[in-house]
């Protein structure tokens, strides 16, 4: 909590890093906050305790969790080392599930698998995995999630590690889904980073069911970011999250956002109120 507001970090890494790719683990350390090494043990672990504390420290009430598969990227975090995270504060943390359609077939058994751990919406990562959003391979869990309800987060925005296909972020591909699936609730993780800014805006204000998340954006820019849209406006559809460990801090991004000098209402709805609706949080954790 923060300036008596709940704080949801909707967007956090919480990876082993004997699974990653060299270039991931010089980003966290490029980013991250100088202490980072201190929640992890010897072999590269995230000490569940040390986490749920630095969390708690920071005034995080509930951190999303992501897995992620792209070997060709930045490597692999398989949802099962999250368990113990998971395991250890299942109020603070949730999980995000992950699919990419080099790796998995059929997709939606897996979805189901990774449903089963508790999952809250699913995270596709197009630039990483090296596939469009809107290839036709995708639709059948696209259909599975617009018929449950269950919440898509597309990585809209460029990425800087080696191997990654930054044509895969454009937002026009997302757009192809948001069409042929107009039930489906679609999250557009970093905000269109890069060149996509507008268009992604656009969206978000054009499409009821589409949402920004402003992970990997530094808050105080946000206004230059979508300066050619109705900030305000925009905002009230905004979904905190930091992309953790490449972040000093989550106090310092959610303090940053309530110097925006927005109405507390739409701080409220940045900070923990969207993310809520969209993730179905008040539902009782797994």
């Amino acid at each position: 909590m923060l300036n008596g507001i709940p704080l949801i970090d909707a967007h956090v890494h919480a990876a082993r890093l004997p699974t990653l790719k060299q270039s991931w683990r010089d980003w966290a350390a490029r980013f991250g906050s100088p202490s980072l090494m201190d929640l992890y043990d010897d072999e590269g672990t995230l000490v569940p305790e040390r986490f749920d504390e630095y969390m708690a420290s920071e005034g995080v009430d509930v951190a999303i969790l992501f897995c992620e598969y792209s070997p060709k990227s930045t490597g692999i975090q398989p949802v099962e080392d999250l368990v113990p995270i998971l395991s250890c504060n299942p109020e603070r943390f949730r999980l995000m599930a992950n699919l990419n359609p080099h790796l998995h077939y059929p997709l939606v058994e897996e979805l189901k698998r990774q449903i089963s751990f508790g999952a809250v919406g699913l995270k596709l990562h197009p630039v990483h995995g090296t596939f469009a959003p809107n290839e036709r391979m995708l639709y059948p869990a696209y259909a599975f999630c617009e018929a449950n309800g269950f919440p898509v987060v597309f990585h809209c925005g460029t990425s800087v590690f080696p191997g990654s296909t930054n044509r895969y972020a454009d937002p026009a591909l997302i757009e192809d889904v948001a069409r042929d699936f107009p039930d489906l609730t679609v999250v557009l993780a970093h905000g269109g980073r890069g060149w996509w800014y507008d268009a992604a805006a656009f969206i978000t204000l054009m499409r009821p069911n589409v949402w920004i998340e402003v992970s990997g954006l530094p808050p105080k820019k946000l206004p230059d970011y979508y300066k050619a849209y109705d900030f305000a406006r925009l905002a009230k559809k905004m979904i905190f999250g930091t992309d953790w460990p490449g972040v000093p801090g989550n106090r310092a991004n959610a303090q940053a956002i309530i110097d925006l000098g927005l109405e507390r209402e739409t701080v409220e709805l940045i900070l923990h109120k969207n993310a809520r609706e969209v993730y179905g949080l008040d539902r009782e954790a797994p």
